[in-house]
């Protein structure tokens, strides 16, 4: 940025809609949050800047589930239920879900999808629980409502690094707090920019972008040694099956090892991940990693780094199946029939909530009395030049996630929860519970939690933490089959 501001003209800005929940970003919290609230009757707007729903599972090509199962003394066990079952069994009668595999030094199981399948089946459980979608649709800056606690004389509107101006809002009921409170977020879309209007709100964009305008503090990881870096995944299509054996993917990390000791290349990580995917003639590629010229890692709310990371990350990916072709037995006459849409952001920032999940609740397999699911992904740290994997020290393999990792803390905003890689967790934490089995948990549990707000007319959170009962809500998400980890779960894969 030059550091050069000019001064707009004031506007009145179109009011697209009204809503009692608005959902910020369609990947998997989002997806999850969406479903949740329409079901517990609410009028619920999900809105997503691409024209397809599914985060970095579709948008980032990632076309793998990690995170829904846990080593659990020695079994891999499905752990992350509720909503996500009814998403699989739509894939799966899309025919676009394969059976789990093992990962990670076949330390943990994972599944893989077929991304188009992936795009219907969120369409379908997102519309088919009554909610309302806008694609193509950016969320820009949020309008606090006038009269609430920091918040005096017009409405503020907030976006970016800036506060733009001020809006008169004639506010609508919604909670009752002492606390800030969200009255419309604005967006900008083909059709211009307009404002949608809700009682409650979700944040699940990944880097915390409502929540950040509205005013609820958060932390950001230093580039250096800190922030994990990025990546940008590719697929290769027409794969000898037969040739390339039963694990190709130990034969690529092996020749790339072999050609970095020969000194003949060099790549910009260790561990490739390199599998099959639906269909075993396809494979996924993840094995880019995307940094500045300093050597940091790309930050995902830069556009500049954006787009530096597109550039780089597309030119790594050449090399990299140049390579994997040239030298692989089975990949001969393969060739790239897919780039991702966008880099796969894995951190940003992320919100100081109520509580700050750490990585010693991880590694330690926490228990907490407001638990909403669970996580039982290792800790995967994407570091420079490498990926640091850090496994659970208890053998039951699992943490409880709790509710107030999603929720502001006590006398910032009120009618906002925070679902996904953005909620309330340290550097170390997130880099286990960012994956899609405790994004889907906490989108389900922040969907079901606003619908009992507005219902009761209480604020998300009040001094200790939360204004709703957790017991109930707990009720809630077990009776539609969630599993909070209270006891041993069932189903070995």
């Amino acid at each position: 940025m030059s550091g050069e501001t000019i001064i707009e003209p004031s506007r009145s800005t179109p009011v697209y809609g009204e809503f009692d929940v608005v959902v910020v970003g369609g990947g998997p919290a989002g997806i999850m949050a969406a479903s949740a609230a329409a079901r517990a009757g609410c009028s619920t707007l999900l809105i997503e800047r691409y024209g397809f729903l599914g985060g970095a599972g579709t948008a980032g090509g990632l076309s793998t589930f990690c995170g829904l199962h846990a080593r659990t003394h020695g079994e891999d066990v499905r752990v992350i239920r509720g909503l996500a079952d009814e998403l699989l069994d739509r894939l799966a009668k899309l025919d676009g879900l394969n059976a789990p595999h093992l990962t990670i030094a076949d330390g943990i199981a994972a599944q893989a999808f077929d991304i188009s399948a992936y795009k219907i089946a969120a369409d379908e459980l997102v519309t088919g629980s009554g909610a309302r979608i806008l694609f193509h649709a950016m969320a820009v800056g949020v309008v606090m409502r006038a009269g609430a606690a920091g918040v005096s004389g017009a409405a503020v509107v907030a976006g970016g690094a800036e506060t733009a101006g001020a809006a008169v809002v004639a506010g609508k009921p919604g909670v009752a707090s002492e606390a800030g409170v969200i009255d419309a977020v604005i967006i900008e879309s083909k059709s211009g920019r307009a404002a949608v209007r809700g009682r409650f709100f979700i944040d699940a964009s990944g880097d915390g972008d409502l929540a950040a305008w509205a005013g609820v503090p958060w932390e950001k990881a230093p580039p250096i040694d800190g922030m994990m870096y990025p990546s940008l995944m590719f697929r290769i299509n027409a794969v000898d099956v037969a040739r390339a054996g039963p694990a190709p993917w130990r034969t690529v990390e092996r020749l790339m090892e072999e050609a970095e000791q020969a000194g003949t290349h060099t790549f910009p990580r260790k561990k490739p991940i390199v599998r099959p995917q639906r269909n075993p003639l396809e494979w996924r590629a993840n094995l880019t990693q995307l940094r500045t010229a300093d050597g940091g890692a790309i930050d995902g709310t830069d556009v500049d780094q954006l787009t530096l990371g597109e550039l780089a990350g597309r030119q790594q990916a050449l090399d990299a199946f140049t390579f994997i072709r040239d030298r692989t037995p089975g990949f001969e006459d393969s060739y790239i029939v897919d780039i991702a849409p966008q880099i796969g952001i894995r951190e940003t920032r992320r919100i100081i909530g109520a509580y700050q999940l750490t990585e010693d609740d991880v590694l330690g397999c926490a228990d907490f009395d407001d638990t909403i699911g669970v996580n039982g992904w290792p800790v995967e740290a994407h570091v420079a030049g490498n990926v640091e994997f850090r496994w659970q020290r208890d053998p039951r393999g699992f943490n409880q996630l709790p509710f107030r990792i999603i929720v502001p803390g006590p006398g910032t905003v009120a009618n906002v929860y925070v679902a996904g890689r953005c909620a309330s967790m340290t550097h170390g934490a997130q880099s286990a519970a960012r994956v899609t089995g405790p994004c889907f948990v906490m989108g389900e549990a922040a969907g079901t939690a606003a619908g009992m707000a507005l219902s009761a007319g209480v604020a998300g959170h009040a001094a200790d933490g939360t204004a709703i009962d957790v017991t109930e809500l707990q009720r809630r998400l077990e009776d539609r089959g969630a599993y909070l980890g209270r006891v041993a779960p069932e189903q070995v894969i």
